[in-house]
């Protein structure tokens, strides 16, 4: 390793089981990586994030306000974090941040806060009530997706020639594969509560699920692609276990999209293989995935590789990944003190904590 220590600070430190969040991977990534000196600095939403309490991963950690509270609020909150810890880089892990995060990029640098994001436009033609919009001009299929403003639309779909089972999706998170109208009509209230509208309807393809995460350079080339197939899944479909895969037809819609979309920063590109052996495009997450360190075991560390396209610098040369390779996931317990607990309750944040168990 070589050149100053630099302070990297990531947000996702939710780890719930079936919908872990990816910021703890990718803290991992770049405690592994061995091309710069980094001390990392956690940042959760809320005080039972399991992320906020990895002592041997993280230097400090804080609270930020949702991203609901606004823009100012969360530039207010990292401004104090900044005078702190003097971050060098922020690595946002979560769909929902990121619109603030890319509007402030130029006062987060001014506070002296790197970022490697892509723009307001880039960034809405992925959403998921656009993503057709990208897929077209990329020729890459995609099922129909529908904005559906009420869940009577569920009750009369049928008569428009739509089919059970379909998938109800959230414009930000979650998707349910809904086999009739009542699971659907279920389906739209839960995540209309959680997520707010528009909710999303989308046709149900039948298939294997593949994965590709990568990093785009802004200029439409794709870097370090690593492909992932789905060995198991939890109940709302994120990925369990997985096995490291070459698809040629996947790689070479994922760098159509990322032509289209001129994307700049971390990526994840989620399809389903039809019987018939077409693929369909689902989604685009813009970050990282909550699997991002199946990269690192594969020989392809991404997040150390965006951590040299947020200095301004080529990443190296990728190695071949590791085909055939598995990962599989696991829970475990985070044993603390009380006062760790407190400590982040009470002031918003903590420093390393220190105090051992006894």
């Amino acid at each position: 390793m070589t050149g100053p220590v630099l302070t990297i600070a990531l947000t996702g430190m939710n780890a719930r089981a079936d919908n872990p969040g990816p910021g703890v991977a990718v803290a991992r990534c770049l405690a592994e990586q061995t091309r710069h000196k980094v001390r990392l600095v956690g940042l959760g939403y809320d005080a039972l994030e399991p992320g906020l309490y990895l002592d041997g991963l993280f230097d400090a950690t804080y609270l930020l306000p949702y991203p609901s509270a606004g823009e100012e609020a969360f530039l207010t909150r990292l401004a104090a974090v900044q005078s702190a810890e003097k971050i060098d880089a922020l690595i946002p892990c979560l769909d929902a941040e990121i619109p603030a995060c890319i509007a402030l990029q130029g006062r987060l640098a001014a506070l002296g806060i790197r970022t490697f994001l892509p723009d307001a436009a880039q960034f809405a033609l992925r959403a998921k009530d656009r993503l057709a919009e990208a897929a077209r001009a990329a020729d890459v299929a995609m099922p129909e997706t529908k904005r559906v403003s009420t869940p009577a639309f569920f009750q009369t779909c049928t008569r428009e020639g739509w089919r059970y089972p379909l998938v109800v999706k959230g414009v930000f998170y979650d998707a349910v594969v809904a086999h009739d109208a009542a699971q659907a009509v279920a389906a739209y209230h839960r995540i209309a509560a959680q997520w707010g509208h528009p909710v999303l309807a989308q046709r149900h393809v039948p298939g294997e699920e593949y994965n590709l995460t990568a990093l785009g350079d802004g200029q439409g080339a794709m870097l370090g692609a690593v492909m992932m197939k789905k060995r198991a899944v939890t109940e709302k479909g994120k990925a369990w276990a997985g096995v490291c895969i070459h698809d040629e037809v996947l790689l070479d819609a994922s760098r159509r999209l990322i032509e289209a979309l001129k994307w700049r920063g971390p990526f994840e590109v989620e399809g389903v293989r039809d019987r018939d052996g077409t693929y369909h495009l689902l989604e685009i997450n813009p970050r990282f995935p909550a699997w991002i360190y199946f990269t690192h075991g594969v020989g392809r560390n991404l997040p150390a590789a965006l951590l040299d396209l947020i200095l301004g610098r080529e990443p190296p040369a990728f190695p071949e990944p590791r085909l055939g390779s598995l990962f599989i996931r696991y829970a475990q317990e985070v044993v603390l003190p009380m006062s760790a607990f407190e400590a982040v309750v009470t002031g918003g944040g903590s420093p390393q904590h220190e105090e051992a168990l006894t």
